[in-house]
Order: C-alpha cells, then sequence, then structure tokens
C-alpha cells in the first residue's frame, strides 16, 4: 500500500497509533494515557474481539478519540496477513485517517511443555518474533512520515544482567533453530530461555530495521524498550496459580526489586511506551533501547549480542524466509534493499 504520509494530511487530522495488546495489560494502560494526554486516535490490535470492542467503547466514550479494534493472533501468521489487509482497508476508506505509530506489544511467556503455532513454529518465538516481524513489513508503507515503530523488549534479553540471569541466559538467536526448537527429539530450551531469546530477537529486529531505514533515509524511526518486569500484566499466565500470586505481592516485589531486578508499573511504564510513540523529546531515539525501571525512564545500553549486525540481518533474512514474504509484501521503502542483499 503506498505510504500515507503527513504533509498530504488534512491539518485537521488527528494522528493513529496501532497497538498490539492495546486492550490489556501494558497495551491498556499506554492506550488510555494516549487518549487522555495525548489525544491520539487508537486502533487495538489482538485475538479477542469481544474484550477489545468494550474497551474501545469505553475509551471513547470517555476520552472522545476515534478508536477501532482488528482482530489479529500473532501466532498465525495467515491472521497477520487478514489483519494487515484489513487494517490497509480501514485506511484506504477513510474509517482511519493516519498510521502515526506502530507499537508491537504483545507477547507471552509459555510455561510447561513445548508447544507449537498452527504454522508448526515454537510458540514463544511464533508469537513474540515471527507474528510481529510479519506485522511490520506488511504495514510499514502504511507508516507516516517521521511515524515510529516501538518493540516491546525485555532486559531478560541480556544475561550479564540479573534480570537474565533470573530467567535463564538468551540462546544463539537463530530463526530456524528457535521455530523448530524441541522437534526432532532434541531436547528443548526452557520456557525461561526461549522467552529471553525472543526477546533479544526483538531488539535485534528493532536495531536493524533501524538500519534499514537509515539506508532508505526514511524518517520512520525504529525503538526498542524494556518497560521492566510487570507482574500484573499477565505475563506469566501460563505459570501455576501460586506463581502468579505470589509475583504480584508487595513483598515480592519489593525482594525482587533489592536484588536488582529491573522493576516497572502499569501507570509509568504505559506512560513510557506512549512517550517513546508521540513525545517530541524522543524524535532522536530510532536505534536505540530506553528503559524503564524503578520509576525512571532512562536511555541504556542492551546485550553486546543485540549490536551484532551479522546475528540481526541473518535473522531478518531467515525470519523473512519463516513467514513466506513474498516479493509484493516487501516494504517499498525497504525493497530495493531486499534486492541488494
Amino acid at each position: 500500500m503506498k505510504s500515507t504520509s503527513k504533509k498530504n494530511q488534512p491539518a485537521d487530522r488527528m494522528p493513529t497509533i496501532l497497538i498490539t495488546g492495546g486492550h490489556a495489560g501494558l497495551g491498556l494502560a499506554c492506550a488510555q494515557q494516549f487518549a487522555s494526554n495525548w489525544r491520539v486516535n487508537l486502533v487495538l490490535a489482538g485475538r479477542s474481539p469481544d474484550p477489545m470492542a468494550r474497551v474501545a467503547q469505553q475509551i471513547r466514550s470517555r476520552y472522545g478519540v476515534k478508536v477501532s479494534t482488528l482482530t489479529l493472533d500473532l501466532s498465525s501468521l495467515a491472521s497477520v496477513r487478514k489483519a494487515a489487509a484489513k487494517h490497509c482497508a480501514m485506511l484506504e476508506s477513510g474509517q482511519i485517517d493516519s498510521l502515526d505509530g506502530i507499537l508491537l506489544n504483545a507477547g507471552a511467556q509459555f510455561h510447561g511443555p513445548i508447544s507449537y503455532s498452527v504454522d508448526g513454529y515454537e510458540e514463544t518465538f511464533a508469537v513474540n518474533c515471527l507474528g510481529s516481524f510479519l506485522l511490520v513489513n506488511l504495514l510499514l508503507d502504511s507508516v507516516s512520515d517521521g511515524g515510529r515503530i516501538v518493540f516491546t523488549a525485555s532486559g531478560t534479553h541480556d544475561p550479564e544482567t540479573v534480570d537474565g540471569k533470573m530467567v535463564g541466559a538468551a540462546a544463539e538467536p537463530d530463526a530456524n533453530a528457535l521455530a523448530n526448537e524441541g522437534k526432532h527429539g532434541i531436547k528443548p530450551l526452557s520456557g525461561g530461555r526461549r522467552y529471553s531469546t525472543s526477546k533479544l530477537c526483538t531488539i535485534l529486529y528493532a536495531y536493524e530495521l533501524d538500519r534499514r531505514l537509515r539506508r532508505a533515509r526514511s524518517s520512520i524511526a525504529s525503538i526498542a524498550f524494556d518497560p521492566g518486569l510487570i507482574p500484573e500484566t499477565g505475563l506469566a499466565r501460563t505459570a501455576p496459580k501460586f506463581v502468579q500470586w505470589m509475583i504480584c505481592t508487595s513483598l515480592m516485589k519489593w525482594l525482587l526489586k533489592r536484588l536488582g531486578v529491573t522493576m516497572g508499573s502499569l501507570p509509568f511504564s504505559g506512560s513510557c511506551l506512549t512517550r517513546l510513540a508521540v513525545d517530541p523529546s524522543f524524535v532522536n531515539g530510532s536505534g536505540k533501547y530506553f528503559q524503564s525501571k524503578n520509576g525512571a525512564l532512562i536511555e541504556v545500553r542492551s546485550s553486546k549480542t543485540s549490536y551484532d549486525q551479522n546475528r540481526a540481518e541473518k535473522l531478518w533474512k531467515d525470519s523473512a524466509q519463516l513467514v513466506y514474504l513474498q516479493a509484493n509484501e516487501e516494504p517499498a521503502t525497504l525493497r530495493h534493499l531486499c534486492a541488494a542483499d
């Protein structure tokens, strides 16, 4: 689809941000910040139509902004393609004024026996990586000039931090190996390591997209963000009930903070994610990694591996093959780079 440029938009139009998982947890906190403090129209994308519809109506009624919903299951490549096509149709019809940002917020951590997506890929990698990767490629040409794409990452990606050590050291960010984890009789990585590795891949995607955008002389930004550990987001919903309860207690939060875990909160981390997407203060944030840590939004260095350009380029190319990205689906902005590759 042809890019919707800000300079071609009516002067009175309102910017629109798409948030995956925008109807619950961190995504909802972020959506409410957008609507109340920034007067931004929203597209909430997720796999639960009825809860999304209820949240959308609540935000419309309370804040007076336009809120659309988009059914999207990141574990299904077909669902991602269908959602992207519907979103482009909404833009063409004028149902949405513009697309000024994409917040790749949705994610999951799977405990217990390894599971696979409908496409046959390990579910953590399918949801946290491949689904978002495909969505960005399909919608990039629709993002307005100066728009921002924010990848929600995690400090668990860095094995040198307390966050990484507690969850399990990230493995090699090899897309083919991660997509087929646990097959052919090979013992799979633990759920924690699958999660931390998926977040390393998320940051590699963000940095590689930034490099490709800069080479294409695009004004779109690609930013990585760690919201910190927020037990209330439901990220550990597949963990035992006792673990889910324990991690939300004040005592456990205090202990985790004392141990050096990067802690966030729904209100503050939601505000941080909002600011990274629209605040002029972060206009030069592309290719950088920001962290919500104990009540402060700071720019920090991510892991050593995350800056490996060869790994990032290979991850990008292998992911494109795994999602069956066709020539007509490649973003026009980046197409000449793909041809050069």
